[in-house]
């Protein structure tokens, strides 16, 4: 039986139980003492709201939103999700915390879900899964094709997503049909997880728990990345990596053995203790 209560207390009950949501709201009204002039983005897009997954649906929609589909059909197909997989919820939230954790630049949980657009890419694709899954699969490519617009990143409807996921800037994010992403991934802009050609099938990769994955990387065909496995930057990645190693060069190879427990987590860049000479990079 739906509740009958005033979305005002509802929103106060969800605070209460809900830690994240509440401090997100303080960091809002701290910064809008701050600012007053931004009152229509802080109340607007989180004040006026009464849970998280409405505050990250009305700003994910607002983005995709177009003359074709306005943001009000959007955030309507969104609920719609929600209700259908409340887990969607939570994924919002340990993505949230994701970029807080690991990235030096975002120092509150208000930023992810106002400015930054790799979070907006991986929760519209969240959406356009559950579309896909429902089988209205038009709508889920329109806002696949919405999504590469406003927030440069290209993500198949299809493909499949696990929670506190990171994805930096987002800028030429490019996810094939069949690529799987498990929990706790770290992804840096141009990634590519794609196709080897006209496959059909099963041809997209799997990339399992806690891998980080540096910027500009592609990894091409129906391979397993294993967990907790750093590819560097500029790698392109054509067979397996086994868990807990380190990939390099073009094509890429291993290069060693991951010291860090979670390199999704420590975000380490460097080839640390490697040496540079072990690996080509062959144009």
């Amino acid at each position: 039986m739906a509740s009958e209560r005033p979305p005002q207390e509802l929103g106060a009950l969800c605070a209460e139980r809900d830690a994240m949501w509440a401090h997100m709201r303080q960091e809002a009204e701290d910064a809008l003492r701050l600012d007053p002039a931004l009152a229509p983005l802080f109340m607007g897009e989180l004040l006026n709201r009464h849970s998280l997954e409405e505050a990250v649906i009305h700003r994910v929609s607002g983005r995709l939103g177009a003359s074709a589909m306005d943001a009000a059909t959007i955030a309507d197909a969104f609920l719609a999700a929600l209700d259908s997989e409340p887990t969607i919820g939570d994924a919002f939230r340990a993505d949230a915390a994701a970029y807080v954790e690991r990235d030096p630049a975002c120092r509150r949980l208000i930023e992810p879900l106002l400015y930054f657009k790799g979070y907006h890419a991986i929760q519209a694709s969240r959406l356009a899964h559950a579309l896909w899954r429902a089988g209205k699969r038009d709508f889920a490519f329109y806002i696949q094709s919405r999504a590469s617009d406003a927030l440069a990143a290209d993500i198949h409807p299809a493909a499949r997503f696990g929670k506190g996921i990171f994805l930096d800037h987002a800028t030429g994010f490019v996810v094939g049909e069949t690529a799987v992403v498990e929990d706790d991934v770290s992804i840096l802009h141009g990634v590519t997880l794609g196709g080897t050609g006209k496959v059909a099938g099963d041809r997209h990769p799997k990339i399992r728990r806690g891998v980080m994955i540096g910027a500009d990387s592609k990894i091409l065909g129906n391979i397993e990345i294993g967990q907790r496995a750093r590819i560097a930057a500029g790698s392109v990645v054509l067979h397996p990596v086994p868990p807990n190693s380190v990939v390099a060069g073009v094509p890429a190879k291993v290069v060693g053995v991951e010291a860090a427990a979670e390199p999704a987590r420590d975000m380490d860049q460097l080839l640390r203790g490697l040496a540079y000479d072990s690996f080509d990079y062959v144009i």
